[in-house]
């Protein structure tokens, strides 16, 4: 904080005031010190409002809402399409008719937080580097793991709502288009925790690839189209396995394809067979070593991630 402590003005020789002499004194902090978890705090809130556009201008509040909005408007139309045939049809009609469903949202909204985690989990990286401002982020008492913790969890906050808040639009537009909404929510509550789960391991994935990525280029732009690129090649190059190559080695090969790991979860919790893009035979490998590729593609990218921040840190 600064105090003026004296100000000493002169005159010029024809008599107008020449000039003034400000002398600044500056005294210590002496207020509350919430020292080092607050400033992680700090660090992870202002992610999630560097991830939704919050307290910037307009254009930056465009692309992660429209995400948002047009997840939920996926889930709406699902909702919206099964009640219409129950109604019609008469109640049941549409789980018999095997209509979209919790097990399929992911398999057709999942593209979406791909895309979301590309475009917007850079803004959460790139700009403190490229301007410089990452050096005042890591001064004490912060260090490197702190921020790159902090940015990690306020974008998987983001990508946690982007993909559990459309499941949960689903899931009360199914109950409430049912006869009886309780009855419903007893017979169908099992999908809620499926649902949860299938989300989150979604969540994590995505915030893991879109922050590991945007740790090598101080320019969103580039560490977005990097990222999607890296999900169009792997899921054709998967594919292209899945036609050509025969046996256990094309099971294992199909495995590339980074837009498929986590809907290798989706259909394990689901017990569905509807998810895969290009890696459709990586299904036939056993369910061990499905889980096992889906924590790999998500803990290497998380440990490339915190070594770039250590290096910077050094």
């Amino acid at each position: 904080m600064t105090s003026l402590e004296s100000t000493q003005g002169s005159a010029s020789p024809s008599g107008g005031p020449e000039g003034r002499v400000f002398d600044l004194g500056y005294r210590r902090y002496d207020g509350p010190r919430q020292g080092r978890n607050r400033a992680r705090f700090a660090v992870y809130i202002d992610g999630i409002r560097i991830a939704l556009g919050l307290g910037r201008g307009g254009r930056a509040k465009i692309l992660p809402w429209l995400f948002v909005a047009v997840a939920i408007g996926i889930g709406l139309i699902f909702a919206l399409i099964a009640g219409a045939v129950d109604r019609v049809a008469g109640p049941g009609t549409a789980q018999a008719a095997d209509l979209p469903s919790h097990a399929d949202y992911y398999t057709g909204a999942g593209i979406l937080l791909f895309l979301f985690a590309a475009v917007v989990g850079p803004e959460l990286l790139c700009p403190d580097r490229h301007s410089g401002l990452i050096n005042l982020y890591l001064v004490r008492p912060i260090t490197s793991t702190d921020y790159v913790g902090a940015r990690f969890l306020a974008f998987l906050t983001v990508m946690l709502i982007v993909a559990w808040l459309p499941q949960i639009v689903l899931l009360a537009g199914l109950a409430f288009g049912a006869p009886q909404p309780a009855d419903y929510l007893g017979d169908n509550w099992r999908d809620i925790p499926k649902f949860l789960a299938v989300g989150a391991a979604l969540a994590v994935y995505t915030t893991a690839m879109g922050l590991a990525v945007a740790a090598f280029t101080t320019r969103r732009g580039y560490a977005s189209v990097g990222l999607i690129g890296l999900f169009i090649m792997t899921q054709f190059a998967a594919a292209i396995i899945s036609e050509n190559v025969e046996g256990s080695t094309g099971e294992w090969l199909a495995l590339i394809s980074l837009s498929d790991i986590p809907m290798h979860i989706n259909e394990l919790v689901f017990d569905t067979t509807d998810s895969l893009g290009g890696g459709e035979a990586a299904r036939d490998l056993p369910t061990g070593v499905r889980v096992g590729a889906y924590f790999v593609f998500t803990l290497v990218p998380i440990g490339v991630l915190w070594g770039k921040y250590r290096k910077l840190a050094a």
